[in-house]
């Protein structure tokens, strides 16, 4: 007679709060969760000048520092305390760089080994397809933010410390610069004009230009400086590399010169300025408009053509694995390149003799749809409930 054997239920080790999900999941649900601790901490008294905060209106602006938009409903600086104003910069640097490498900066930081699932997840939050030399990739992207952020914040902490004193101006010099590398357009400047963004030091140049390469340095994406640090050994940028740098520079250039000639007359934003400030400003609008949110001209007194031209800017955005925000300058390039290749019969897309992959053409044609079928649907609900019009919606939401 045979033996009965009673089976024993093995039980699966528990591997915490990232087991049992797609790296995808994951990534949502860490940033719902910053976002709802967020809200939290805004609401809390200590948050406000005030008085306390309702809850909408707390996880509105938890949502817009976490996802870097720059969108406010009270002025940052008049509304918010010193504490609110320090939960505010912390959800930006962490929406910046990502919930993971942030918890993948702490692992380091405690010389803690990082699994294969916490590179997994890392990877696809830097929006890099393999996981080779992740955990030499985080190091630099830390390094890398905080050099950036460092130099930043020294250079406008002196130029504030001439208008805010000594402390006043490493505050701001501190926030601007995170809120700047990050995208996130928020600002402590409205002691000087209510929710007037950088418009009261329109055309200063240390200001403008330290803002405006910041904005640049953390839009071209982790990836990006990684290679370009790599190039100094083998001499050869990767293909991402060149369609990113030509692609920025190109609308750089271009948004430039667009609103240097469309808003050279208008005074009411900047047709009363000389030439060089007139300059600055339309540099300035180039930058900013892709993602970061901060402003030197009234936007709603700008031309038709250069609110246009903004809404087109800000959905293309930065580009991948970056603080920025929109479709990816990457997207557009690849989904252009199709384009003009099938015109000419060619259904193959190449970019410097090498091959696009079919996959990466549907990423890029989907990325690109989901893009215009949120920014529509939420102009139309804008546009229907709050009974604004159909081009101001367009802008808010895009």
């Amino acid at each position: 007679m045979g033996k009965n054997k009673t089976k024993k239920r093995t039980r699966r080790p528990n591997k915490g709060w990232l087991a049992g999900s797609s790296a995808t999941q994951t990534i949502c649900g860490s940033f719902l969760l910053v976002i709802a601790v967020g809200t939290l901490l805004l609401t809390l008294p200590i948050s406000s000048r005030t008085g306390r905060l309702g809850v909408i209106d707390a996880m509105f602006t938890a949502t817009s520092a976490t996802c870097v938009t720059g969108l406010v409903v009270e002025d940052t600086y008049l509304f918010w305390s010193p504490f609110g104003c320090t939960v505010i910069i912390l959800l930006i640097q962490t929406g910046g760089l990502g919930f993971m490498t942030m918890a993948a900066a702490f692992s380091l930081l405690l010389r803690r080994r990082i699994s294969m699932r916490e590179r997994l997840l890392m990877g696809t939050s830097l929006n890099m397809d393999s996981l080779s030399g992740m955990v030499r990739l985080v190091r630099r992207v830390i390094f890398g933010t905080f050099l950036f952020e460092g130099m930043g914040a020294l250079i406008l902490s002196v130029r504030f410390m001439r208008d805010y004193g000594f402390l006043g101006g490493i505050a701001r010099g501190v926030f601007h610069s995170i809120s700047s590398f990050c995208n996130a357009g928020f600002d402590l400047f409205g002691d000087r004009m209510e929710f007037g963004s950088l418009i009261p030091y329109a055309g200063d140049f240390v200001i403008t230009i330290t803002v405006c390469l910041l904005i640049v340095l953390g839009g071209l994406g982790f990836f990006v400086w990684s290679d370009i640090y790599s190039a100094r050994d083998n001499g050869r940028l990767h293909t991402q590399t060149k369609i990113v740098l030509r692609v920025t520079l190109l609308l750089i250039v271009l948004g430039t010169v667009v609103f240097f000639i469309a808003e050279y007359n208008n005074p009411a934003t900047i047709g009363n300025e000389n030439v060089f400030h007139k300059f600055l400003s339309s540099l300035f609008q180039s930058v900013t408009t892709r993602t970061a949110g901060y402003a030197q001209m009234d936007q709603a007194s700008m031309t038709g053509v250069s609110k246009a031209l903004s809404v087109a800017l800000m959905f293309i955005g930065g580009s991948p694995g970056s603080t920025a925000g929109g479709v990816k300058t990457v997207t557009m390039a690849v989904l252009l390149m199709t384009a003009f290749q099938a015109l000419r019969g060619n259904y193959q897309t190449t970019v410097n003799g090498k091959s696009i992959s079919y996959k990466l053409v549907v990423d890029a044609l989907s990325v690109f749809v989901f893009g215009i079928f949120f920014v529509s649907m939420g102009t139309f609900v804008v546009a229907a409930f709050d009974s604004v019009s159909l081009s101001e919606a367009l802008y808010e939401c895009t």
